[in-house]
């Protein structure tokens, strides 16, 4: 309170302030990390019962004289047990390893809050010792008068013994508020120094911590994708069978009846003859074709021409 009105000074510590900041920043990031990361194993989850869902529906739908029958079982079978590998190494190598990172924040956290509260109580001490140390006549004075009242009242062979009684009294408040000090001094420097050291190297962690983390989750699901590759390519080579020897007929069929539809077209017409005009025509007959009043000398005595 005397702190907050300005009647007693407060020790800071600018360097210390930084690294809480840092530090409440660091667990804001990691809080939302692990917030999350556990988004992402839900969305597995549900992806993995989707999955399955839809395997068992092939299943289901897939005759029992079908071929690659207990090809498509043993997909399914493979199938589940990826996604479950797949969300329990992400649960043991990602989930569980950010749940121990963040495990130390609130033991700090705390450690944290007390060093504030030993602060204030080092600052008091500090304080009252001063206070004491540096007692000004008014107080001085407000502390003699009962003891003038009292020694006018006490006999004249024990007033010295009162003041002796009130410089003793004073020494030992004194000594009091100096052990005092000295006290919460030592309990506020033992927790400052192990402060000022961890925080720094918590913070520093972080780096660490972030790249082990997402090189575990882009490796676990790279090794996922290309195992569920192989699987997908599994089964399209089993709907390939099934479409090749149950799907053959069909087609056999379509193609019988669209060749006797090409056969019933008519016969092909031949080109038109191609017109060779005569060795007799005249050259200006020749030329003249491409007039619009020519007309052909043709004789017809002659059968030949």
């Amino acid at each position: 309170v005397l702190q907050k009105l300005g009647k007693a000074d407060e020790t800071k510590d600018e360097q210390f302030e930084q690294c809480v900041q840092n530090f409440n920043k660091q667990l804001t990031e990691g809080s939302k990390l692990q917030k999350d990361l556990r988004t992402y194993l839900a969305s597995v989850k549900a992806m993995h019962e989707a999955s399955k869902k839809l395997t068992e529906c092939l299943q289901d739908i897939y005759e029992p004289e079908w071929p690659g029958r207990d090809d498509m079982n043993r997909i399914a079978e493979n199938n589940d047990l990826l996604w479950t590998d797949y969300h329990q190494k992400l649960v043991d190598q990602a989930l569980l390893t950010m749940d121990t990172y963040l495990g130390q924040f609130p033991d700090i956290k705390s450690r944290i809050a007390k060093r504030g509260r030993k602060l204030v109580d080092y600052d008091s001490a500090r304080h009252h010792f001063e206070s004491l140390q540096n007692a000004k006549k008014k107080d001085e004075t407000k502390i003699a008068k009962p003891v003038s009242l009292l020694e006018k009242a006490a006999p004249q062979w024990c007033q010295g013994k009162i003041q002796a009684h009130l410089v003793a009294q004073t020494n030992l408040l004194r000594n009091q508020a100096e052990e005092e000090l000295v006290k919460s001094q030592k309990v506020f420097e033992e927790m400052n120094v192990d402060l000022q050291e961890e925080l720094p190297s918590l913070w520093n962690s972080r780096v660490g911590f972030y790249v082990n983390t997402f090189h575990s989750i882009a490796g676990l699901e790279e090794n996922f994708h290309k195992e569920m590759s192989k699987l997908h390519q599994n089964l399209n080579d089993v709907m390939n069978t099934l479409e090749t020897q149950e799907g053959k007929p069909s087609t056999n069929a379509f193609t019988v009846k669209a060749q006797p539809r090409m056969l019933r077209r008519g016969p092909p017409v031949p080109p038109p003859p191609k017109h060779t005009p005569s060795k007799d025509i005249k050259q200006e007959n020749i030329i003249g074709l491409f007039d619009d009043n020519f007309v052909p000398e043709i004789s017809v005595t002659t059968p030949s021409q």
